[in-house]
């Protein structure tokens, strides 16, 4: 399939069935597009607005033939207010120093990331990742990428964040962060920073992936609010009341 939009020419894929990784018993089929050439920065912004994630130098979309449950989610930046929870955990978090760096994975931002994954999600895909994976996922971008790096007072890195840079805000593509740290929310505060950051910036949006009713990892989602979800070709505020979030970290 090939779409045209202001004048740069897109060939999409459909991908073959395959397990879904949130909903159990289901099928997930996904709409793929490279994101190559000088446009590339161009192309991903109007299909982020469109509801599509990157992967590598891939732009992709849920087109399950079964299933709308995949609602793209994004935060309204410029009406954010943390509550009393949220400033709590940036309260906690005052002694971290966060620096932005150019999208180049480190052994130090591995063995944090293989960390994480043995304690978060031992039987998913990515805890096989080894260093040269870990390398592709940070560094195989076409893209306006950057990595926010959370560090202790004492210099040793707790937390990462891989954000790819669009021209109406910040995608977050994939954090992780010290487990032994659980007191601290640092999921939660990632996405409060991000926000921050944002802001200052006067950026619109905040991009968090999909959000699914029926999981329960992604349920904190929707305790950033107001929350935008792309449904039906455009974006609409979602009530908190849309699931009972959590009010513990599971970011």
């Amino acid at each position: 399939m090939t779409v045209n939009q202001r004048r740069l020419t897109q060939h999409y894929f459909m991908t073959a069935p395959m397990p879904c990784p949130y909903l159990p018993g289901r099928f997930e089929r996904k709409l793929v597009t490279e994101l190559r050439g000088p446009e590339a920065n161009g192309v991903h912004d109007l299909l982020s607005r469109a509801g599509f994630r990157r992967s590598h130098s891939i732009a992709y979309l849920p087109a399950c033939s079964d299933c709308n449950a995949c609602v793209p989610v994004r935060v309204s930046c410029a009406d954010f207010k943390p509550g009393r929870s949220f400033r709590r955990i940036q309260a906690k978090n005052d002694d971290i120093v966060r620096s932005i760096v150019p999208a180049s994975a480190t052994q130090e931002q591995f063995q944090l990331f293989s960390t994480y994954q043995d304690a978060r999600h031992g039987n998913g895909d990515m805890a096989r990742m080894d260093a040269r994976d870990y390398r592709a996922m940070v560094e195989d971008s076409t893209i306006d990428t950057s990595i926010f790096e959370y560090r202790r007072p004492d210099g040793s890195l707790i937390a990462v964040a891989l954000v790819d840079n669009l021209s109406d805000g910040l995608s977050a593509v994939y954090s992780f962060f010290d487990p032994k740290e659980h007191k601290r929310c640092l999921g939660t505060y990632i996405i409060l920073d991000l926000i921050a950051e944002a802001q200052t910036f006067e950026f619109p949006h905040i991009y968090l992936g999909y959000w699914i009713s029926d999981c329960r990892k992604m349920s904190y989602k929707m305790r950033f609010q107001p929350l935008e979800g792309f449904k039906n070709g455009r974006w609409e505020i979602m009530s908190e009341d849309a699931n009972k979030a959590r009010p513990d970290d599971t970011a």
